[in-house]
């Protein structure tokens, strides 16, 4: 089907589902010549997998990188670089019960509607295990990107109505939900841990901040840098909004507020979020995601089987009570990627 492919010059293409047999990806515009092996990727694989703590499902993919083309001898050849996850811990016989069944939130309804079949199998290619191939793709451009001194950091800001209130990057990677801010992790964990005995979830906002970008980089009109970067984060399954910068104060805010004035030394501020006219500015590139709650839940909803019969559903299975966590590797991957793709777009340009 159409719609698996993003990039233009830096360009992936992902494939598989949720319980088949592998997900993957294939890489293409990758610099030859670059030093890249599995245990690079496999850091980033094992920032995203399932089952790494009492917040996240309890599924145990290890997600173990296999590069089958694109390599050789260490290097890359700037052919299609393709990287492989093979399932383990499927379990399609838990979806028999309601596969006749659309569960609220998810993509049945929609999926069935648009191809007129569906895989049930944990929404089979509509399942945040696809994620799993981004994260390997954006992985390749993150080491492009090293090259250029580009850092890519995401974090999650708030949980459940629970927000961060001090910002320490140094402690994002040693929670389990990847907060800044250590006390309102504690608080985030608990909650999470709460709402999934209970049954239920919750959804959250996720930042990720961008540097080493110099200004100039994005391609106006419709290829605008923070147009792409929106494409790419509304792309995750979970996500339903974005904000660049100040974001939506930006509506409260006057004019002389929002400006970023600039002096002999540079931008006073920084509302833009490093963007102005689609078109990077050279300070940090900052934006926020909106991440809905997940829509797997064990509570009882009302719903309708493909008859159009009304029924009651649970949907029990091995589910995030809150996607946040691993879903900061996975806009970090994905704005690899854009960076990486803007990047080649603007090399060609210039000649």
């Amino acid at each position: 089907m159409a719609g698996n492919s993003f990039g233009e010059m830096f360009k992936i293409t992902t494939f598989g589902e949720s319980h088949g047999v592998a997900v993957g990806v294939i890489v293409d515009g990758v610099t030859p010549g670059v030093e890249i092996d599995e245990a690079y990727i496999q850091k980033q694989m094992d920032r995203r997998k399932p089952g790494q703590s009492s917040v996240t499902t309890p599924r145990k993919e290890y997600d173990i990188v296999q590069i089958i083309s694109g390599i050789y001898e260490g290097k890359t050849t700037g052919t299609p670089l393709s990287v492989i996850l093979y399932n383990h811990d499927m379990r399609p016989e838990a979806y028999n019960d309601i596969q006749n069944s659309f569960r609220p939130g998810h993509a049945d309804f929609t999926y069935l509607q648009k191809y007129g079949i569906r895989d049930p199998r944990g929404s089979g290619r509509a399942s945040g295990r696809e994620t799993a191939a981004r994260v390997a793709g954006g992985a390749i451009a993150r080491k492009l990107l090293e090259r250029r001194g580009v850092e890519v950091v995401a974090f999650t800001k708030e949980i459940g109505g629970i927000a961060c209130q001090t910002f320490d990057e140094a402690v994002i990677e040693q929670n389990a939900v990847r907060a800044c801010d250590p006390e309102a992790a504690k608080l985030m964990i608990e909650k999470i841990e709460k709402l999934a005995l209970e049954g239920n979830s919750c959804g959250g906002i996720v930042e990720c901040r961008i540097r080493g970008v110099a200004p100039g980089l994005g391609e106006p009109a419709f290829d605008k840098l923070d147009a792409e970067l929106a494409k790419a984060m509304l792309s995750i399954g979970a996500v339903k909004g974005i904000e660049f910068g100040a974001g939506f104060e930006a509506a409260s805010m006057l004019g002389s507020e929002h400006n970023d004035e600039m002096s002999k030394d540079g931008f006073l501020s920084n509302h833009s979020g490093g963007i102005i006219g689609g078109i990077s500015t050279g300070q940090d590139i900052v934006f926020r995601i909106s991440v809905k709650p997940t829509s797997s839940i064990s509570l009882p909803q009302n719903t309708i089987n493909i008859h159009g019969e009304e029924q009651e559903i649970k949907t029990i299975g091995r589910h995030d009570p809150c996607i946040c966590p691993r879903i900061v590797p996975v806009v970090e991957a994905m704005a690899c990627l854009v960076l990486e793709d803007q990047f080649k777009r603007q090399a060609a340009m210039h000649g």
